[in-house]
């Protein structure tokens, strides 16, 4: 049997939400007898943090990046990528990244292979003025572009002039206990739940605002999430709750490699990003059975919630509106097991063999 060659093209795996999404793909499309799957890394910092198959070939740098002739470093990564691709001779290449695909079509100028590609961000996220002409330039010659939604296959018809696009959501994994936990009765507690990295587009400062405000003494918000981009976030978010007296009841469990228990445990999932492609941890929240109250920012959280239904979505920073959703859910337990019960349904669709199977058809 002829087993077809399927590339994939990432900076690396390290945790966050885009690394997630291949990592899964990767998982379904390496159960695949029919095809050869490799992984190939290029990024400064090409390092591994999920579980991958035994079967996925890895392909990663030798030489390490060196940041002191950043120039010189990424011609190398470039020329490695270049060659490593050839070597491979795949079928198709499937790269993940709104800035990364443009390096990955730099590298691949001039070779006649299938390449497409998926940015990973808010759709109409505004890049650097080099990359915004890049992309327009670059992204017309792409076999294909995959759209995380719907509004942003809208968006991607006007600025990339690609005439084939297609809609493909993120593969919502299932949300289970820790098999180091016996027990089979999942315990809600009086938690407000929210996931991201502390960045200023996830807007923690706002939640804990808010949080504050409605001054529920026997609720608590979980933050799960780590600093990151060198904004060093952690640090002012602890102070602000001290500010407003509720650190005892804001928890910053920092980077957590197992978040699954803290979805089951949890009442309701808070979410005040201004910012996304497709929303992961909107979508496992609702895997959870969790109600959600998000900002609906231009892309992703209204794929997944349905206004009054699962959750509600607020108008980006309208915090008294999204205050007044909260403090609801919180103080109606009747309300939450609606939600609740309407949640899982929502996201069906999701589910990775249909995900993953969209993708081959499309990529293949």
């Amino acid at each position: 049997m002829h087993r077809k060659k399927l590339c994939l093209v990432i900076p690396s795996l390290q945790a966050g939400g885009m690394e997630r999404v291949m990592n899964e793909l990767a998982g379904y499309f390496c159960q695949k007898d029919n095809l050869e799957v490799h992984l190939v890394m290029y990024g400064r910092i090409p390092e591994i943090f999920y579980d991958i198959p035994s079967n996925l070939i890895i392909h990663k740098p030798e030489s390490a990046f060196n940041n002191t002739f950043r120039f010189v470093a990424s011609l190398g990564r470039l020329i490695y990528l270049r060659r490593g691709i050839k070597t491979i001779n795949p079928d198709s290449i499937l790269s993940f990244g709104e800035y990364w695909n443009n390096f990955v079509m730099l590298s691949l100028l001039g070779l006649k292979f299938r390449i497409y590609l998926s940015d990973r961000s808010q759709p109409d996220k505004k890049l650097t003025h080099l990359h915004e002409c890049l992309r327009k330039v670059l992204y017309p010659k792409a076999t294909g572009i995959i759209a995380q939604t719907s509004i942003a296959k809208n968006i991607f018809n006007r600025i990339f002039r690609n005439p084939n696009i297609k809609v493909i959501g993120n593969p919502v994994r299932e949300i289970c206990r820790d098999s180091k936990n016996k027990t089979n009765t999942i315990i809600r507690e009086n938690i407000v739940l929210t996931i991201g990295r502390m960045i200023r587009s996830k807007h923690h400062d706002r939640l804990i605002n808010i949080f504050a405000r409605i001054n529920q003494q026997d609720w608590k918000l979980v933050i799960i999430g780590e600093d990151h981009l060198k904004q060093n976030n952690m640090n002012h978010l602890k102070q602000l709750a001290k500010k407003l007296c509720v650190e005892e009841r804001v928890v910053f469990t920092g980077k957590l490699n197992f978040v699954d228990e803290y979805y089951l445990k949890s009442k309701i999932f808070a979410f005040t990003s201004s910012s996304e492609g497709f929303p992961n941890v909107v979508a496992e929240a609702l895997s959870a059975g969790l109600p959600v109250v998000a900002y609906d920012c231009i892309a992703g959280p209204s794929e997944l919630i349905i206004n009054g239904e699962n959750g509600f979505l607020t108008p980006v920073f309208d915090d008294l509106y999204f205050q007044e959703k909260l403090q609801l859910l919180m103080a109606n337990e009747d309300l939450r097991s609606s939600m609740s019960a309407k949640a899982k349904n929502a996201i069906e669709k999701y589910q990775i063999d249909k995900i993953g199977e969209l993708y081959l058809d499309f990529v293949m």
